[in-house]
């Protein structure tokens, strides 16, 4: 019987990106997490704040929503969604374990999004990134992350930086 070949280590890919004509903010996130991957959706840890934060910048308790009615909820809001990272070998889910990474192609986002106006940074890895888009003339806010693995910081001073994207 042979065995199965380890694939611990081979290339995942990312989620697409969350866009419209419309949309003036989005929010950049490093890679998904292995719950966000394995459901199919951008920030699915029952543990991550991410939604409840993009909720009190948009308004509305899109954490409330079911995953399939949230994003066109939050594109109506004019935010987008996305990751710096299309590609990575990682186990586990932490941006410290990810290996041989390929960004996303930005391009997209100044050609599918004329209206965009300001990068949001979801966290150290994905801020990176702040300087080539403030270079671009994009207004960039590099936040706290949302992770459950900076629970170093509480909601609320996480919540003070994130309205920073209004």
């Amino acid at each position: 019987m042979a065995s199965t070949p380890d694939r611990s280590n081979a290339p995942l890919a990312g989620l697409a990106p969350v866009i419209s004509p419309a949309i003036r903010v989005i929010v950049l996130g490093s890679f998904p997490g292995a719950a966000s991957l394995a459901a199919g959706q951008y920030y699915a840890h029952p543990r991550n704040q991410f939604w409840r934060l993009i909720s009190a910048v948009a308004g509305e308790d899109l954490a409330a929503l079911p995953y399939a009615e949230r994003l066109p909820r939050l594109l109506a809001h004019r935010i987008g969604l996305w990751d710096v990272l299309g590609a990575c070998e990682r186990k586990g889910s932490l941006d410290a374990s990810i290996r041989n990474a390929r960004a996303n192609d930005f391009a997209l986002l100044r050609e599918r999004c004329p209206q965009l106006e300001t990068i949001g940074f979801n966290g150290q890895a994905s801020g990176k990134f702040a300087p080539q888009f403030a270079q671009a003339g994009f207004r960039t806010v590099v936040l706290p992350s949302s992770s459950p693995a900076h629970a170093s910081m509480s909601y609320e001073r996480k919540l003070e930086a994130w309205l920073a994207l209004k």
